[in-house]
């Protein structure tokens, strides 16, 4: 078997120059960039929804009227104008009611004009709430026989930045038993 001798660099070039070679591998383009169009047009067609009340739902109704409901959703009418249901803790219902149109006028002026038209509102339990951090309660001081020790023993001590903060050091782990 007799071998073919490899060609020349030129005669590579003109070979490669007349051979179509495949198209690189493109990647998929990112997800959110593929989804934005189809998202906007969903937004247009349903609205934003309960999720941009809930996070407004404070300033649209009030702190104590927040306290006792929370939107759960937006139910669309095929004539126009939409349902907002509300969870209602127990009693709060009746007052609920009778503010009613003040509370859709407030929804609409955020999500715009005749987008919630009627108010549903149903009891039951809300979900918990974020809780304010605790407050962290100061220490009582320190009895003046444990301040007396305390002073006693750093006695010996020249006054200096260094006595002050064994002295804070001292009060904080006699506070702590």
């Amino acid at each position: 078997m007799r071998r073919r001798p490899l060609p020349s660099a030129e005669e590579a070039l003109d070979i490669l120059s007349r051979r179509r070679t495949r198209p690189p591998f493109r990647p998929a383009p990112p997800a959110g960039k593929a989804l934005a169009p189809f998202i906007k047009q969903l937004d247009a067609k349903f609205g934003q929804g309960p999720g941009l009340l809930q996070s407004r739902w404070k300033e649209i109704v009030g702190d104590t009227l927040a306290r006792q409901t929370e939107p759960t959703k937006i139910i669309k009418s095929r004539t126009g104008g939409g349902t907002l249901e509300l969870k209602v803790a127990g009693p709060a219902a009746a007052l609920i009611q009778h503010q009613a149109p003040d509370i859709m006028a407030r929804v609409n002026m955020l999500l715009g004009a005749d987008t919630v038209t009627r108010l549903r509102i149903v009891q039951g339990v809300l979900r918990a709430k974020e809780a304010p951090p605790p407050r962290r309660r100061s220490k009582a001081p320190l009895d003046a026989a444990a301040e007396q020790q305390l002073a006693e023993g750093l006695a010996t001590e020249p006054d200096s930045a260094l006595k002050a903060a064994l002295l804070k050091l001292g009060r904080e782990v006699l506070r702590g038993r």
